[in-house]
């Protein structure tokens, strides 16, 4: 399956995170809101210039930056 980082994503896209990059403080606080390999995410929403966007994953909505979506890799489910 192919797989891109959550940014690349398209509203209605849905699929698995795979892997989580970055360090320090911002991969701790993405993994603290859920954002953990194996979870399930749709993006719903993103803003007219793509920052943030809303996402559904462990049965609620989370906004993330741009920033913050481009470290996580997803596999797309078709």
């Amino acid at each position: 399956m192919a797989t891109k980082l959550l940014s690349e994503f398209t509203v209605g896209e849905r699929g698995v995170v795979k892997t989580v990059s970055g360090e320090g403080k911002l991969r701790r606080r993405l993994f603290d809101m859920g954002v953990t390999p194996g979870a399930d995410i749709l993006l719903r929403k993103k803003a007219p210039l793509g920052d943030p966007i809303e996402v559904t994953i462990r049965s609620y909505e989370l906004t993330l930056r741009k920033t913050e979506a481009e470290l996580v890799t997803v596999e797309v489910k078709k």
